[in-house]
């Protein structure tokens, strides 16, 4: 069994043991694709209140790519997007490839790779190919990720990230 159905399978047992589970609907896979494209469409829009409304109000916690450790609620991490465009001059390009995504009842899970690149306030071109996974919840009717995981492969002989990974 791989890592992915291994994690499916707990997702399944989890969501199994809850007292009322309704199965996910085919259009559940369907609107979180969607949710993660009107995300990426906000990145390269710089707009950070659209890139927050992906997420959950309450109960947000992320592992993001740069310092801290962790991101606990919609604020820290949203103040970690504005420090973002705070050093971008110009657009900010950005694109999710490779979304995979399962629900079962009200949780999902989906992992991709995100590209992003912009200017530096030195004139430098910046960018990252990052991996991400997220886990969403369906609260009020609508999907949104509660938990996100960005990381980077790192070479454990010298130490150093790599920013633009290749498969």
């Amino acid at each position: 069994m791989n890592i992915r159905n291994t994690a499916g399978v707990c997702l399944l047992a989890a969501a199994l043991a809850l007292p009322s589970v309704v199965p996910a609907a085919p259009s559940d896979e369907a609107q979180i694709q969607a949710l993660e494209k009107q995300f990426a469409a906000a990145v390269q829009a710089k707009d950070v209140a659209k890139i927050m409304a992906a997420y959950a109000p309450e109960g947000l916690f992320v592992f993001d790519l740069v310092p801290p450790r962790q991101y606990v609620g919609q604020a820290a991490y949203k103040k970690d997007w504005e420090n973002v465009f705070a050093g971008a001059v110009g657009p900010v390009k950005f694109s999710v490839s490779d979304l995979a995504v399962t629900a079962v009842g009200t949780v999902a899970y989906g992992h991709s790779i995100q590209t992003i690149g912009w200017t530096g306030k030195n004139g430098k071109a910046m960018g990252a190919v990052v991996r991400v996974t997220d886990v969403y919840r369906k609260m009020g009717g609508k999907w949104l990720i509660v938990q996100e995981h960005v990381s980077v492969p790192v070479d454990l002989d010298t130490g150093k990230p790599d920013l633009l990974s290749k498969p």
